[in-house]
């Protein structure tokens, strides 16, 4: 399908050849000021030089050219030398009628798809979900869907830590308090239980008092740190206590993450590629890449452009130990293996963002990756309280993810019923909806590497550029033609849309006709904000349109039949759009 844009194009690029002009300065871009013109082309300007003309002089001859065209509405130029175009209305409504066709509605899928892995940068096991492990798993998501929407395989993987420190922890304090269990019997040679023998309300508990425990006791740190070495060197007792760490962990953790409707294809681990990590140094070793450095395994990873230092990445510690950066290295070997990946995305704290220069440099330099192979890295911001720092409980420590849900479900519940009679049961699965809707546009709607203020109120509000609002907005719409379905009204494939009628339904169109050039680009930045901006635009658009239309109370009925068509095809684009985003709109608000 041809964007409304690419028609400009052709149509200036006749207007520049049969003018006497080169073609290469018949560019077209949406215009900076939308209160004068819809488009706008400043090639004149560009060619001024060239040609030894007044940039107003080549502006009027290439207007002279198309003034007749059926595709402008109006095209002027104007001083010193911008060419102003509106469309046609008859232009806008042919478009939308093909957008309305297209599975897609006119986003062009590549004759090579690429296959995508992202890498969530999942949590640790053992731990619940906290507001730290919102931002990885929302962008992470609505990324993934970007990119499967654009004709991509994707492969999603939760990449969880299971291999360190946290474990033996686990491991060591389980053993104080139950040193009975056959898991910790030397000459134990039977089979283990195959029931966990803690739930992860218990681990939820044994970790941090753990942790913090070590921290104030050396001795308690050194046989944390010894049973870590035992489960990674293969004992059997720990391994079994790790595999129900994993179990129960991992349960816990995909009920949390299906409440966040963020699901992944793989749930790898970091264990998962400790097989390839000897043969891997090993050649990081013969190939020249790896050498000491104070008894440490180190690569160079500085280039010549470097406008700052980067200082060697660590492979393996003087003690013998491994790293992050170790086990993000193996893992490029395993997904090359498996996949052949044509691009590698991972979501983390901007403030990993060494690690990650580090470890592509140390991948592309080595030829862990293939040459071909995109590295991208999305570092995101913090998420904060209106105190500017980061988001905690009111008693100042870490809020769990399953609690900021029903806190921010709580305030759209209160919303809707200030205004509106539900029942309880109805009211709460709606507030469900909205609340998810709430919190994840919340946190999209801005770019990913920015820190934001976390506002409740102000992300439930039905009010302003928020989740509630666009699903209201939706929801307005199936109500609307919910009611022309009473009134007996029919679509169908003979129903066209009409040019449109006044400026607010122009202004629809004109929104609309922009849904391809916004998720290529959202796409090609990996930029779900951009979805966030262009569905607010066109709610409000919508809604303008809305307010100063009789829409049901036309009474020429194609012109009524025109604007339901209109509806519809918002409705199916913001749907989509927000399905892009992770979250789906209720029946009813």
């Amino acid at each position: 399908m041809k964007k409304i844009i690419d028609c400009l194009k052709e149509k200036m690029t006749e207007g520049f050849v049969a003018a006497g002009y080169d073609e290469k300065y018949a560019m077209v871009s949406v215009s900076n000021r939308p209160d004068l013109c819809q488009y706008q082309c400043n090639g004149a300007m560009a060619a001024a030089k060239e040609y030894k003309k007044a940039p107003i002089q080549i502006a009027n001859d290439v207007v002279e050219k198309l003034s007749e065209d059926a595709a402008f509405e109006k095209i002027e130029a104007v001083n010193p030398g911008f060419i102003n175009i509106i469309v046609s209305g008859e232009l806008l409504a042919v478009n939308a009628e093909q957008m309305d066709k297209e599975e897609r509605f006119g986003v062009e899928i590549p004759e090579k798809p690429k296959t995508i892995v992202i890498d969530y940068g999942g949590p640790n096991v053992a731990k619940p979900l906290h507001v730290g492990h919102l931002r990885s798993a929302v962008i992470g998501e609505s990324v993934k869907r970007i990119c499967r929407f654009m004709g991509n395989k994707v492969i999603g993987d939760v990449h969880l830590g299971d291999w360190g420190l946290q474990i033996g922890l686990i491991i060591t304090e389980l053993k104080k308090r139950q040193p009975d269990l056959p898991y910790f019997d030397e000459s134990f040679t039977g089979e283990y239980p195959k029931e966990a023998p803690f739930t992860i309300s218990d681990l939820e508990e044994i970790y941090p008092y753990a942790s913090g425990y070590s921290k104030e006791h050396e001795d308690y740190l050194k046989e944390a740190q010894g049973a870590t070495a035992l489960l990674q060197d293969g004992n059997r007792g720990y391994r079994a206590l790790w595999e129900h760490v994993l179990n129960v962990s991992i349960a816990d953790l995909k009920k949390n993450y299906d409440k966040l409707d963020v699901h992944f294809d793989l749930w790898k681990k970091e264990s998962d590629v400790q097989e390839y990590i000897p043969d891997m140094v090993s050649k990081l070793k013969e190939d020249g890449f790896a050498y000491e450095s104070e008894g440490a395994l180190v690569v160079d990873v500085t280039e010549e452009t470097d406008k700052k230092e980067i200082p060697p990445c660590i492979i393996v510690k003087s003690n013998g130990a491994t790293l992050y950066a170790t086990t993000d290295l193996a893992t490029i070997v395993e997904r090359e293996k498996l996949f052949e990946p044509d691009q590698i995305i991972y979501l983390a704290d901007k403030r990993q963002s060494l690690h990650f220069t580090q470890v592509f440099r140390v991948a592309k330099k080595s030829g862990i990756a293939k040459a071909d192979t995109e590295l991208d890295f999305i570092g995101f911001g913090t998420m904060n309280g209106k105190d500017g720092k980061p988001f905690k409980t009111r008693d100042g420590g870490v809020l769990r993810l399953q609690a900021l849900r029903e806190q921010i479900n709580d305030e759209v519940y209160k919303k809707m019923m200030e205004n509106r009679d539900y029942g309880e049961e109805e009211a709460r699965e709606i507030s469900a909806k909205v609340g998810l809707a709430a919190l994840k546009y919340g946190d999209l709607s801005n770019q990913a590497s920015k820190d934001y203020i976390f506002d409740i109120e102000r992300f439930a509000s039905f009010e302003g550029n928020t989740g509630p609002y666009i699903l209201y907005t939706i929801v307005r719409i199936k109500s609307l033609l919910a009611k022309y379905k009473e009134q007996g009204g029919v679509l169908n494939e003979d129903t066209k849309l009409l040019a449109p009628a006044n400026e607010s339904e122009t202004g629809v169109y004109l929104t609309l006709s922009r849904f391809a050039d916004m998720m290529e680009t959202s796409y090609k930045e990996l930029a779900p904000h951009k979805i966030c901006q262009y569905i607010y635009e066109l709610s409000e658009s919508f809604n303008h349109f809305y307010h100063e239309t009789k829409i049901l109370l036309e009474e020429d009925e194609k012109r009524k039949a025109s604007y339901i068509k209109l509806l519809s095809l918002v409705q199916k684009v913001l749907e989509s759009c927000i399905d892009l985003l992770g979250f789906e709109a209720p029946d009813k608000m």
